[in-house]
């Protein structure tokens, strides 16, 4: 089942952002393994990121051997704290090609 997370790092910025992206995302754009879709943009009080991955497993995968040591590795120069997160099983899923 589809899997979704909602990140919010209160006070993150675009360059916070784009540190922590370029450790831990494929040097050609492309998505990361298991991730479907991502969508992230500045919010009133912070940056927010959206992603949808193949399953709650392939989410944990990546967080786990990916995402989680590139915040470590970025350290200052990335987001300062952990984000308010909102998980889901996707339901409801469509995608508009244009």
């Amino acid at each position: 089942m589809t899997y979704g997370i909602v990140h919010h790092f209160k006070g993150g910025t675009r360059e916070q952002f784009e540190a922590v992206t370029a450790k831990v995302d494929p040097p050609d754009g492309s998505l990361v393994l298991g991730e479907t879709f991502e969508a992230s943009g500045p919010a009133e009080d912070g940056w927010v990121v959206v992603g949808l991955f193949e399953s709650r497993q392939a989410w944990e995968r990546f967080r786990d051997e990916t995402l989680l040591p590139g915040f470590r590795e970025v350290g200052a120069a990335g987001f300062s704290g952990p984000p308010d997160e909102i998980s889901f099983d996707a339901v409801n899923v469509k995608h508009r090609l244009d």
